[in-house]
């Protein structure tokens, strides 16, 4: 399981929580400023400097708290990627909007199904901001940062369960992404600017996403998962049958 963030960092009342809502309000609209002066370097230097007291802590701390705070860093730098891919203004503060409300009103919540929605956000933007601004590395590239973001999403999704096997779950849907991106890169898809391997996986994880929770929480019938794996089966097979496996951009 991750490490839970102490609540010294995380203020909920008081002047330092005034302060805290005040810095998670002007990082997005400072990224943004730093994105429209052409300075999209600086903007994600300063959301990983935003993320310093990860290392406040003794060395043998550092993973566990980069794991805990990857799903936010990979949002965060995808949202930054968002804005710099587009020319156009409003585009750029919705983009803006979109990071305020992620840092103040969804991110700080720890139930579990806004930690569930944290999980699938991120993997999401993650997986888009990976296709789109760098669809034409190495396969290698694409199959190591599938990997990266599907494993941090899925230790994300898991830390609000008792799930005795996080970490192995985590890999097993992290190798499963890393190989579909082994095979779907020789054949990278879009549709519009969404990659075909992110409408797969986005598929395949929210309806898994959603079994796990349903059995977890004992709600899970007969007719609600095969229900779910027929929904998810017809999606994959008109993806796969309307594609044009030419190689060609649709």
């Amino acid at each position: 399981m991750c490490a839970k963030i102490p609540a010294r960092i995380r203020p909920t009342q008081g002047f330092s929580h005034f302060v805290h809502i005040l810095f998670n309000v002007l990082l997005p609209i400072i990224s943004y400023v730093l994105v429209r002066i052409d300075f999209v370097s600086v903007a994600i230097a300063l959301v990983l400097l935003a993320k310093w007291r990860m290392f406040a802590v003794r060395p043998r701390y550092w993973l566990a708290n980069s794991l805990s705070n990857g799903l936010d860093i990979i949002f965060s730098l995808s949202v930054i990627l968002f804005m710099a891919n587009t020319a156009a203004g409003w585009w750029q503060i919705f983009w803006a909007i979109v990071y305020i409300l992620w840092l103040t009103v969804l991110k700080p919540r720890s139930d579990v199904l806004s930690v569930s929605g944290q999980a699938m956000i991120g993997q999401l933007a993650g997986l888009a901001a990976l296709y789109i601004k760098f669809g034409d590395a190495s396969i290698a590239g694409l199959i190591a940062g599938t990997w990266l973001i599907t494993y941090v999403s899925a230790r994300h999704f898991f830390t609000s369960f008792e799930e005795p096997h996080t970490a192995l779950m985590a890999q097993i849907w992290a190798y499963f992404s890393a190989c579909l991106a082994f095979i779907l890169g020789h054949w990278l898809l879009f549709y519009g600017i969404i990659a075909q391997i992110i409408i797969l996986l986005t598929t395949i994880g929210y309806a898994l996403a959603v079994l796990y929770y349903l059995s977890a929480t004992e709600r899970l019938n007969k007719l609600i998962q095969r229900q779910t794996l027929a929904i998810v089966s017809i999606i994959v097979i008109i993806v796969i049958v309307l594609s044009d496996w030419s190689g060609s951009t649709l």
